[in-house]
């Protein structure tokens, strides 16, 4: 298989016919083989019917489907274990990503780039969301040393070795250009055009940009500490537990001269932030790594899994 189409969706019945249609449009200059696999995010509207349709209609067209509603960092994650194809091809499954601008990202990766990322240059969405994605992509740039104009595109190509390597969970899918990089791979950025949303509505609110800060954290945190976490944890909880040893040997000073320390703040406060300083050190540490050494062996609930193997007609 030269290509797989990975498509997370959420509740997209009036686009999955279409958004089929386009895509088959915008693969039918390139003589490749090609599949597209949709990955339902738990859907409460009818989308799992128009799948099921377009599996049985469809030799290249595959299907999983969640339980329930798991994220798109799920979604992605399991399809990315699912791909057959050399190149993965994500988008979004709203009709806003064209699958027209297919062919220019892999001649990108034929000229040896290993991820290619869409920018939505002219993006066809509010300014409500336009503002807000400028600051999170300036904000990553400036942190993680990856300057794109639009991280967070939908329409990326990736090559094959760079689905299989990275990892993808919680609501780590806004940073897979950042992973990539990190572990080694080339990621370039091209214009693509972006459409305006014709059905339903967004499926991510205001949330996400929190979510998004907690998330580059942890990127920064399993680039930057993730083989020597103690320089992280180690200095944040030996300067608390320092603080608190130095209340401990004031009030002691003063015990010893005669003062009276059993029911000052003062004492509660040095506790409390020598217990913070071990517990930082402690928790932080074995819950970040924990995270990420498990992250391949998460068991996703799939209630549905119609996937053919074996050689596809382009």
């Amino acid at each position: 298989m030269d290509v797989t189409i990975l498509i997370p969706l959420y509740n997209e019945t009036e686009s999955l016919r279409e958004l089929y249609g386009a895509v088959q449009a915008g693969m039918s200059p390139l003589n490749v083989s090609w599949e597209i696999l949709f990955v339902n995010d738990g859907s409460t509207d009818s989308s799992m019917d128009v799948l099921r349709e377009l599996y049985d209609e469809h030799e290249n067209v595959g299907v999983i489907a969640f339980g329930r509603n798991l994220g798109k960092s799920a979604a992605m994650a399991v399809g990315f274990r699912e791909a057959m194809g050399r190149v993965v091809v994500t988008m979004d499954a709203d009709l806003q990503d064209d699958p027209a601008e297919i062919p220019r990202m892999l001649e990108l990766l034929d000229e040896g780039f290993d991820l290619v990322s869409g920018w939505k240059k002219e993006r066809k969405d509010p300014l409500s969301k336009r503002l807000p994605s400028k600051l999170f992509n300036w904000a990553t740039g400036l942190v993680s040393g990856v300057h794109l104009h639009d991280m967070n595109c939908g329409l990326k190509a990736y090559r094959r070795e760079v689905v299989k390597t990275i990892k993808v969970y919680g609501e780590l899918h806004r940073y897979t250009p950042v992973l990539a990089y990190f572990a080694g791979f080339s990621v370039a950025e091209i214009p693509v055009r972006h459409h305006p949303r014709r059905f339903g509505q967004s499926k991510f609110g205001a949330e996400r940009f929190l979510k998004g800060f907690f998330d580059l954290l942890t990127v920064l945190f399993l680039r930057r500490y993730i083989t020597r976490p103690l320089h992280l944890f180690g200095t944040v909880g030996t300067a608390l537990f320092t603080g608190g040893l130095g209340i401990g040997i004031y009030l002691t000073i003063v015990k010893i001269m005669g003062g009276a320390i059993g029911r000052r703040p003062l004492l509660t406060l040095g506790i409390l932030l020598m217990v913070l300083g071990v517990q930082i050190v402690s928790f932080g540490l074995l819950g970040e790594m924990l995270a990420n050494l498990r992250s391949d062996d998460m068991n996703y609930p799939i209630r549905e899994h119609l996937v053919r193997r074996g050689d596809v007609a382009s």
